[in-house]
């Protein structure tokens, strides 16, 4: 049900303005429409003569499918398996990163021991001039 409202002629700008005011039963017939598809958000905005930003309001207040601040992700089982596979790679990486690093801590001191052993610096490198 729409109901025209009119203003006092003194609070009236240019051009002379109208306030419109609709019934929550009509908004909310309007939003169910829009749900459905049956009308578009442009084509309700022009026949009830309200901006969009008004209909897109009462999308927000009177839908029952709009919920506030939710996010979808959408992604492809091919796009999980991939995720799941890569991270398991790394942690592969990671495992044997860390192998090679005690590798690499024994031999430097096996290398010392064995110097102090032998009293022979082997980690010096011989460079021979040609």
């Amino acid at each position: 049900m729409k109901v025209k409202k009119q203003i006092p002629q003194s609070k009236l700008s240019y051009p002379q303005r109208i306030q419109q005011v609709f019934s929550t039963e009509l908004k909310v017939k309007k939003v169910k429409e829009i749900e459905m598809g049956l009308i578009r958000v442009s084509e309700l905005s022009r026949s009830l003569g309200v901006s969009q930003t008004s209909i897109y309001r009462w999308i927000r207040k009177y839908s029952l499918t709009y919920e506030k601040r939710t996010q979808v992700i959408v992604e492809s089982k091919s796009e999980t398996k991939k995720i799941k596979y890569l991270e398991e790679q790394l942690r592969e990486a990671h495992r044997m990163l860390g192998e090679k690093q005690i590798q690499l801590e024994f031999t430097e001191k096996m290398l010392e021991l064995a110097s102090k052993e032998l009293g022979v610096d082997l980690k010096k490198k011989y460079i021979t001039k040609r």
